[in-house]
């Protein structure tokens, strides 16, 4: 049974990664909408709760800003997936089947090269989830467009300032490192889009408990680099 609420201004919320709950105070501003679903679906948490009290300040979020060393390392690619097929299909029309082999190889590779790349990117975005690392996670999503971000149990979220905020939300009081695991992870790529489905395991300091949620995170090809434009966590029974 789907509750849904409409809450004057902002939120409040259980916790969006299991465990205890917890009260979040969110800036006037802030475009939450609650789409609660029924206890039995959250995990055995209860139903998602979010308040903000009209004035109150967002208190900073106790984030982890570590000094990454590891620099993102993106294969640059000259020749696109795009100029590899028409290539393709000339080839045969001429009946060149060993120029035909060799491109279809190199498709081959750069479409590996695409998924090892995605996935990279996928494991940036929950290394940066893991230690709330709020710098980080900013660098990774796309500025471009309207990314968006769904948090288990709540409507979606657009806009890069918006969603960059609610990070700081569903961080606000954790300790971190967070444990997260993940399961069944497939990545797909299609063009200069790619994207990573998976099960994803949380659990917080000090909780007893596992959050869990199937995921489903999207990237976007912008000037060679991969970026999240996409986030999408929706809570499963264990």
């Amino acid at each position: 049974m789907a509750l849904h609420c409409k809450v004057s201004n902002t939120v409040a919320s259980t916790s969006l990664l299991g465990g205890s709950k917890r009260l979040l105070h969110l800036p006037k501003s802030y475009p939450i909408h609650c789409n609660m679903v029924s206890p039995s679906s959250t995990l055995g948490l209860g139903p998602l709760k979010l308040h903000n009290k009209v004035g109150s300040r967002l208190r900073p979020c106790r984030v982890k800003r570590e000094e990454n060393s590891q620099t993102t390392n993106v294969e640059s690619i000259s020749v696109d997936e795009d100029t590899l097929k028409q290539d393709l299909e000339t080839a045969i029309q001429e009946e060149n089947y060993v120029e035909a082999a060799r491109i279809r190889d190199r498709l081959k590779e750069l479409q590996e090269d695409n998924k090892a790349s995605v996935l990279s990117a996928n494991t940036r975005f929950y290394q940066a989830f893991r230690n709330g690392d709020l710098a980080a996670m900013e660098s990774l999503w796309s500025k471009t467009g309207k990314p968006c971000c769904v948090h288990p149990g709540a409507k979606g979220i657009t806009g890069y300032d918006d969603v960059m905020e609610s990070w700081e939300v569903v961080w606000m009081n954790y300790e971190f490192p967070l444990l997260i695991e993940l399961k069944d992870v497939e990545v797909h790529v299609r063009g200069e889009v790619g994207y990573v489905t998976c099960m994803e395991f949380v659990k917080t300091k000090g909780s007893s408990s596992w959050g869990a949620q199937f995921v489903s995170n999207v990237f976007e090809k912008i000037d060679g680099e991969w970026f999240i434009c996409i986030h999408h966590a929706s809570p499963v029974d264990i």
